[in-house]
């Protein structure tokens, strides 16, 4: 979940739902001084539970994850990202396929006509055809990248713009 679902109220309900969750936390003063201790030993990595206060005599148990971030250009604890959960430390490497669907949607987003209309279905429209661009430009990216080096990694090479450019010479739409 995003960041700011990580309310001790909201993970509670979560898990007794019998949900299991993993969320990024934000860092507070504790959090930020952990970090610091864990830069200063050289650890990657740390795990410790942690009670979150519910108000009254109610507590939900938890476990915050730290976990030094690749090729970080800060020097700092900007170097940790912190993350609450309430399952084991595997979820954590699934947490990284998250960003990969952010990344569509930032895309998805850019490709999208803006508008204020409240009218749902006109929004809902734009957004699926805002889906239907993305799905063509990753598509000529794949058979561009397989075309030229033969194989096909994430980044892409042909970017948004060009395969926009490229409908509307072809098509007229956009």
């Amino acid at each position: 979940m995003d960041r700011e679902f990580d309310s001790q109220h909201i993970l509670e309900m979560l898990s007794q739902r019998g949900l299991s969750y993993v969320v990024p936390k934000r860092m507070q003063t504790s959090e930020k001084a952990q970090a610091k201790r864990l830069l200063q030993r050289g650890q990657d990595r740390y795990e410790t539970d942690r009670k979150l206060h519910l108000g009254k005599n109610e507590w939900h148990e938890t476990t915050l994850l730290y976990r030094r971030k690749e090729d970080s250009e800060h020097g700092d604890h900007r170097q940790y990202s912190v993350f609450i959960t309430n399952t084991s430390s595997a979820f954590l490497t699934e947490y990284r396929y998250r960003w990969e669907i952010e990344s569509g949607y930032r895309s998805i987003k850019r490709l999208m006509a803006a508008t204020t209309s409240k009218d749902f279905g006109l929004r809902f429209f734009y957004f699926a055809f805002a889906c239907l661009l993305y799905s063509i430009w990753r598509a000529v990216d794949l058979l561009a990248q397989v075309e030229l080096t033969g194989e096909y990694e994430h980044s892409a090479i042909v970017t948004a713009d060009n395969t926009l450019t490229l409908l509307k010479k072809e098509t007229g739409i956009g």
